[in-house]
């Protein structure tokens, strides 16, 4: 499925604002595009500050949110036709220390669709297809000769999903500095009852992308780190998105605090090794973050029928709650809002936004006006739990294409 264009006048009026601003010199920043080609130059720094304007309205939507989610730092980018409208951080990352753009912070589930969009480029090369089953690469899984390489990255695969599982939540919680092998976490899913025959359903499982990650090291001979790095950070530019296999975090740092044990403590540091692919554990900055959003939710690296599967790999009017599969878990995927692959399609803006510890991020691209918002968050002692900074993007959105709302998903 092909989101749905706005009108024109719409488009015109946000590109003639942005360009406005860029003539007064409100938005020239050193993370320009560079002849117009999308790659960044030089470090991830604030935008001049803008006195009226789009720009203007997102530095209020963003301030007004972390007032009133008590949020300790706000980060945004928000880009139009790969052009900065406005970079800003706000907040501290720590007590006395600044909140700024060029920190890193991790990026989740953000890199599951850079797993999906490499899966589909080796697609478009010829190496594979979709409807391949995983058993030619995976043979100890169990019914691998019945699931695909598909239903791996749309989450179709009828797995149980191991983070709700008690055990694994009283272990996370209990020790979360702990390191885990992607063996651990799988047999953790497998050992449960599937809640449904594979590519019948859909549910998020996390053992679906550790699983993709293993098949695209099986498949290309490359460790998950560097295929990444070749198919997709190094072609559009991500200077500063790279895996760790530690919970380490380069340098400049966002800091994190949680109250998930029941005191607001810092988690910076806590290991993120269960959260998905060995080789995808990621840190980012909130520049290479909206570049994501606009490479990956243009399909920029995939061919069109490759880019149609990104949007939808068959996955519409799956999640529907079974008696194994309640309706919690099984989440109706509709036309307009479904998972695709690696992605989220919400109406009209392709997403991701992850969740981890005290760090909440998004990234939201809406084709039609080539309008990219990239935000990331970190809690206040008092903060709702929640995707605050899916809540921030979509208030954005709501300023700037009042036309095109970014719903709710699950």
């Amino acid at each position: 499925m092909t989101p749905a264009r706005s009108t024109t006048r719409s488009r015109r009026a946000l590109v003639a604002a942005l360009t406005a601003l860029v003539a007064l010199g409100a938005t020239v920043t050193t993370t320009d595009a560079a002849a117009g080609d999308g790659h960044r130059r030089g470090a991830c720094t604030s935008s001049r500050p803008a006195k009226d304007g789009p720009a203007r309205e997102v530095l209020r939507v963003a301030e007004q949110a972390r007032t009133e989610m008590d949020l300790k730092s706000v980060i945004v980018r928000v880009t139009v036709d790969g052009r900065d409208l406005v970079t800003t951080a706000l907040g501290e990352s720590m007590t006395g220390v600044p909140a700024d753009p060029a920190m890193h912070f991790r990026n989740g589930n953000v890199a599951i669709s850079y797993m999906g969009t490499a899966l589909l480029r080796l697609v478009d090369q010829g190496k594979v297809g979709l409807d391949d089953p995983v058993a030619r690469w995976l043979p100890d899984l169990p019914n691998g000769e019945r699931i695909t390489l598909r239903m791996l990255a749309a989450s179709t695969t009828g797995l149980a999903d191991y983070v709700p599982l008690p055990e694994f939540q009283q272990t996370v919680y209990g020790h979360p500095f702990r390191q885990w092998t992607a063996k651990e976490v799988v047999a953790l899913s497998t050992g449960q009852p599937r809640w449904y025959d594979p590519g019948t359903n859909w549910n998020y499982s996390h053992a679906n992308f550790v699983l993709l990650g293993a098949a695209l090291e099986k498949i290309t001979g490359t460790r998950l780190d560097v295929l990444l790095r070749r198919q997709i950070m190094g072609p559009l530019g991500l200077r500063e998105t790279t895996n760790s296999f530690t919970p380490d975090i380069p340098e400049p740092v966002l800091h994190a605090f949680s109250d998930d044990r029941g005191i607001y403590e810092e988690s910076t540091f806590w290991n993120p090794s269960w959260t998905t692919a060995p080789g995808a554990v990621q840190t980012t900055d909130i520049c290479d973050l909206a570049r994501s959003a606009a490479a990956i939710g243009s399909g920029e690296l995939l061919s069109p029928s490759s880019y149609r599967e990104l949007l939808n790999p068959g996955t519409v009017g799956l999640g529907h709650a079974t008696p194994t599969c309640p309706a919690t878990v099984c989440l109706a995927n509709t036309e307009a809002t479904h998972y695709g692959m690696g992605v989220v399609v919400l109406g009209d803006w392709i997403s991701q936004h992850p969740l981890f510890f005290g760090y909440s991020a998004s990234m939201d691209y809406l084709p039609s006006e080539r309008l990219a918002i990239a935000v990331s968050t970190t809690q206040g002692p008092a903060a709702a739990d929640g995707h605050t900074a899916h809540v921030i993007a979509q208030r954005i959105a709501a300023a700037l294409a009042p036309e095109h709302p970014i719903p709710d998903f699950g």
